[in-house]
């Protein structure tokens, strides 16, 4: 029951711009799943689910991961928290900088990660170039990385 679950909020978030847990409860109970707020607050953490901004000055929870990558995105966490030191971007590109050494460790979780946007990634010893297709999906990345550093 807990993967139909869980599969059945991956849909809504991908169909439906969902803001708030309330609003993941009333579309599941929509869908015949008899769901607490508690409950789906536990999926979104396992599911690893994050809100960003919409284009209507709104947020909506969006898959930060395939669950099957939550290893890599806690690792990148963890890296994000412990190493980087700035992240800016200009056009299509995001510039992350790191202490000396830990840049090809993050570039590698990114990689690992397979964000479909993120086409590629370059890194040196402290700096770490992620390019963007569209560069319209800078902000979302931009959000998530931010997001992972909290």
């Amino acid at each position: 029951m807990k993967n139909l679950r869980q599969r059945k909020i991956l849909d809504l978030i991908k169909e439906h711009d969902v803001e708030t847990q309330e609003d993941l409860v009333n579309k599941l109970r929509e869908n015949g799943f008899d769901v607490t707020q508690a409950t789906v607050s536990r999926d979104i953490k396992e599911l690893n689910l994050i809100k960003i901004a919409t284009d209507k000055n709104t947020y909506k929870y969006f898959v930060a991961s395939e669950p099957r990558h939550n290893l890599n995105v806690n690792r990148l966490s963890k890296l994000l928290k412990d190493s980087a030191t700035s992240i800016d971007y200009s056009d299509n590109l995001i510039v992350i900088k790191t202490l000396p050494g830990v840049a090809n460790a993050i570039a590698s979780c990114i990689d690992h990660i397979q964000w479909p946007e993120i086409i590629g990634t370059i890194a040196g010893d402290d700096t770490i170039l992620l390019i963007v297709k569209p560069k319209e999906a800078v902000e979302k990345y931009l959000e998530i990385l931010n997001k992972l550093l909290e």
